[in-house]
């Protein structure tokens, strides 16, 4: 019986060791649509408010970004808002 025990300690020392041993893999932050993410220390030029003219009315985009966190690295992601607003058209 101590055999089986002391084997059993040692695989999971043995497993411990395997997988404290193996390179971590890098994060990857990255987006589908790099225009809604950014990283870095400053956010990205802002856009000035558009109306789009969609027919029978209008709608009034407005862009903002805002900090979404930080990566382990210590840099700032920055993601994409839009506030959309129906405007009468012109």
């Amino acid at each position: 019986m101590r055999k089986i025990v002391l084997s059993f300690l040692f695989a999971i020392i043995a497993a411990t060791l395997a997988g404290c041993g193996t390179t971590t893999i890098n994060p990857n932050y990255s987006s589908a649509n790099p225009e809604l993410m950014f990283i870095g220390s400053e956010a990205p030029a802002a856009k000035a408010a558009e109306t789009l003219n969609l027919g029978s009315y209008c709608l009034s985009v407005t862009e903002k970004w805002k900090v979404d966190g930080k990566t382990p690295d210590g840099q700032t992601i920055w993601t994409k808002d839009s506030l959309r607003k129906v405007v009468p058209c012109r």
